[in-house]
């Protein structure tokens, strides 16, 4: 059981480079380490180094996985691709740790993917009976060795990730490098999740979010469209074309409430502006007589801000995070989780004393971490703790990479919002409705996959489930 698992679980990040520098690899775990927020179950990098594709990749935080000793390993090459990961599909164990890395008669790949795949078992079980070996238990995997199965029958890795792309059914980013020494980026048809390019001069990059291209220096060119495929050549050339036309576009609402940096900018929308316009019509939508706005950290605070300026009441501090504890703990007593919460976020008793706190925080999923927060805020002396979502009721599950799978599991679907508020200590609830959220997402003609709050998908969805091909492998250790 995972430290604060009642929350909503991160998505994955993926980064890319060709430099003319023989420094991609260093690029790589800095830019993994600004993308950390997405995943910290796993990380991996893969280079390209004289035709041959080298990698590492294990459990753990970026910097677990990579310490000083094996990044004085890794090959200093000009081309390489890196993940961070939460598990959406199969167990946390290294084999399910990306890239995934696959041969072929011609040559190699490694893949890095963000997203969920609804077919995936349809395509293993085709791949199975044209002889494919896997040895890991999630879609990754099956798309690394789609690809390569492609590869094989066309003789082309360009014209093979088309090829595969087209196969998918689902929500992806994905990145492959091939040993023939290109890159290539793809944004399934629906654009669920986001994917972007930037530029150094001559250098290229790709990445999951803006922020992980500042990071490292490049500046950003570009969102990737959704249906798009982008190579990226050994010169540094880039050519790009539509290769899924999508119907409707579904970019998930949720990677502007909770899942992106708020640094980042996705798709043209500042994620910092879209929080601090959801505060603000928290405040129009649901007011309460208070003293002070916080926020929870991080997602929480930029809303926590736009709720303040909107209603005039002061914004404040109410509690001091501990960085130092990174990834999710593993403890094996409710005892022990909750002493985890309690290590993670302290609050902070000199600015919460006696006053009536507005508490603005991303969403409510089962309720029992927020109702540990509540209960945190009054023991160091809160008189009133009103709780404000930035989100609107969790209802249905999330089918494109969220892991959101059990309506049953979900507070909003047991409890009223009055009930859950009693529940969890607040002494009042208020969530945002769905069209003020969408309204500050929206703009410029943006459609956005809300099927978690509202049971509308862009796509028909195929049933799936997490831990799909558990049982398929043996288990490690």
């Amino acid at each position: 059981m995972r430290f604060m698992q009642n929350g909503p679980h991160e998505e994955c990040g993926i980064f890319g480079v060709r430099t003319r520098f023989d420094e991609a690899a260093e690029l790589s775990y800095h830019a993994l380490l600004a993308l950390q927020h997405r995943g910290q179950e796993g990380a991996g990098i893969a280079v390209l180094k004289e035709r041959s594709i080298l990698y590492h990749k294990n459990v753990g935080l970026v910097s677990e996985v990579f310490t000083p000793p094996v990044l004085e390993k890794l090959p200093h090459a000009h081309c390489a691709i890196g993940h961070v990961r939460y598990s959406t599909t199969g167990s946390n164990t290294r084999g399910n740790a990306q890239p995934m890395v696959k041969e072929f008669l011609r040559g190699r790949i490694a893949a890095a993917h963000n997203g969920n795949i609804l077919n995936a078992a349809d395509i293993r079980r085709f791949l199975c009976e044209a002889g494919c070996d896997f040895a890991a238990t999630n879609d990754s995997e099956v798309i690394a060795s789609l690809i390569a199965y492609e590869a094989l029958c066309c003789g082309d890795v360009e014209e093979a990730v088309e090829r595969a792309a087209k196969k998918l059914v689902g929500a992806f980013t994905l990145l492959v490098l091939s040993s023939d020494g290109r890159l290539f980026a793809v944004r399934d048809g629906n654009g669920f999740r986001p994917l972007c390019l930037g530029r150094q001069g001559e250098d290229v990059a790709v990445a999951s979010e803006s922020c992980a291209l500042e990071s490292t220096g490049f500046s950003f060119v570009r969102d990737i469209t959704p249906g798009e495929m982008v190579v990226i050549e050994e010169n540094g050339r880039v050519k790009s074309r539509l290769v899924l036309p999508g119907k409707k576009r579904g970019m998930c609402v949720f990677e502007y409430v909770y899942f992106a940096r708020t640094d980042s900018v996705l798709d043209g929308l500042s994620v910092y502006e879209a929080r601090l316009r959801m505060g603000a019509a928290l405040f129009r939508e649901c007011p309460v007589p208070a003293d002070i706005v916080c926020g929870v950290p991080d997602s929480g605070l930029a809303a926590a801000l736009g709720y303040a300026r909107e209603s005039g009441l002061p914004y404040a501090p109410a509690f001091v995070k501990n960085r130092y504890i990174g990834r999710s703990f593993i403890f094996p007593t409710q005892a022990q989780r909750d002493a985890a919460v309690r290590l993670k976020l302290s609050p902070l008793a000199a600015s919460v004393r006696g006053k009536r706190v507005v508490l603005v925080d991303d969403s409510i999923v089962r309720g029992t971490t927020g109702a540990k927060i509540v209960a945190s805020l009054k023991s160091a002396g809160a008189k009133e703790v009103h709780l404000r979502i930035c989100s609107p009721p969790f209802r249905h599950a999330c089918h494109f990479g969220t892991d959101i799978d059990d309506p049953d599991t979900l507070i909003a679907n047991r409890l009223s919002p009055g009930e859950t508020a009693e529940n969890m200590g607040a002494d009042s609830l208020g969530y945002i409705s769905l069209k003020a959220l969408l309204c500050c997402c929206g703009g410029q003609g943006r459609q956005f996959c809300d099927g978690c709050f509202s049971g509308r998908y862009p796509i028909e969805r195929p049933e799936s489930r997490k831990n799909l091909f558990e049982g398929a492998l043996p288990q490690e250790p």
